[in-house]
């Protein structure tokens, strides 16, 4: 089917919108056809203006007008959906994307969110052929494609398949939008008020399996506070990562839609590196206080009400000078049953939440308006656009590496 445009931004006005739009406008191959898409025309032709391309389409339509949307779906491959927070704007989406057969990406790290893309629109979208792929930025491309490179790494090596897994944050310096706060103010919300059972709970590890019933219990210190890494990883104190729940249950589900092509066998968790000696302790300590603490002030009216005067509001973020400063390291180290040690590092010199992100998302879009998808229905990263997607990263500056040592 032709289609008017290889790619359209929806929410191309918001903060990361624009940093996506403009990410697009650089780097995409000379013709791609693309439009900016939001609920207000008279904005969306100012990000345009702001953009430098006044020129650029738009296309207005509302998250929660259905034909509109789907209007929209009709006249694209592929949909960059920044619409947020996703539980509560952005079903709509994903299901014209699905219906139409239009590729879809998003920055979703909202584990209920992706629960329900995933019952209610898997089966729709492998039947138009359309690949719907969530968690495309910060939230959760290095852990997926770093678990990824490390099963490769594994496999070709001859050190089979892995075991006990773990992915370090080993640095991090980056800004928070006022989007992502609302997202977590919503999730929080959905968490507490939605119906809790296995597969639909944002607590259970494999909330997103294709195949809850084939999957392992998990096993290892899930809850602890802080923990000292073994010789064989870093050696450092440790703190629990804010990403980490919803990052693990994307991994596992990516080994589960792989045909557990990271073994059987594979158990994974995250952990933020704090450093050593006291002063690591320290900061693992206060990190491990301060995240509950975080959630417990958005979880309880009167104190949200002070967090809320605090914290960004949704379309504000970062300045440009704040988000310059901004890298991250991590390092997956993983067992195998052959017996070696596997350590897979994903880096970047940009801001993870926001030019990362933007870089993230945007190489997602051209691969998927390129044809490079893997398969179709509701994926993720790793399962459906692979290591050819790894190499875009590589080739747009990111460090994105595997490596096996004895055991």
């Amino acid at each position: 089917m032709d289609r008017d445009f290889d790619i359209i931004v929806f929410g191309a006005t918001g903060y990361v919108g624009r940093l996506i739009a403009a990410e697009l406008l650089r780097s995409a191959p000379e013709g791609t056809r693309l439009a900016l898409a939001g609920r207000d025309d008279s904005r969306l032709r100012q990000a345009a203006q702001g953009l430098g391309h006044p020129q650029l389409p738009v296309v207005v339509a509302d998250a929660f007008d259905a034909q509109a949307l789907s209007r929209m779906a009709a006249r694209t491959t592929v949909v960059v959906s920044t619409v947020g927070p996703y539980v509560k704007y952005g079903m709509a989406t994903a299901g014209a994307c699905a219906a139409a057969g239009t590729h879809y990406v998003d920055l979703n790290g909202e584990v209920l969110f992706a629960r329900d893309v995933i019952d209610a629109f898997d089966r729709p979208a492998r039947s138009s052929g359309a690949t719907l792929v969530t968690a495309c930025g910060f939230d959760s491309v290095p852990s997926d494609l770093g678990v990824l490179v490390a099963a490769t790494t594994a496999r070709e090596a001859g050190a089979g398949e892995l075991l006990g897994t773990t992915m370090h944050l080993r640095s991090f310096s980056g800004g928070m939008s006022g989007g992502t706060i609302d997202a977590l103010r919503t999730q929080i919300d959905a968490s507490r008020h939605g119906v809790r059972t296995p597969g639909r709970s944002s607590s259970d590890p494999y909330a997103l399996s294709p195949d809850r019933d084939a999957e392992p219990e998990p096993r290892g210190r899930r809850n602890s506070v802080i923990w000292l890494e073994t010789s064989r990883d870093t050696r450092e104190f440790a703190a629990p990562f804010f990403m980490a729940r919803y990052n693990e249950q994307v991994v596992r589900r990516s080994n589960a839609l792989l045909g557990w092509a990271y073994g059987r066998g594979f158990r994974y968790r995250e952990a933020q590196d704090t450093g050593k000696g006291a002063k690591g302790l320290v900061k693992a300590l206060g990190i491990g206080a301060a995240l509950p603490a975080f959630v417990i002030s958005l979880a309880t009216p009167g104190l949200r009400q002070v967090a809320d005067r605090l914290l960004p509001a949704p379309g504000q973020g970062p300045s440009e000078e704040s988000r310059a400063n901004g890298h991250f390291t991590i390092e997956v180290h993983a067992d195998t049953t052959g017996g070696q040690r596997v350590v897979a590092t994903v880096a970047d010199e940009r801001d993870p939440g926001y030019e990362g992100t933007a870089v993230m998302i945007g190489e997602a879009a051209l691969a998927l308006a390129a044809g490079q998808g893997l398969t179709t229905g509701v994926s993720t990263p790793a399962a459906a656009l692979g290591l050819p997607y790894a190499q875009r990263l590589r080739e747009r500056g990111f460090t994105i590496t595997g490596a096996v040592s004895p055991g």
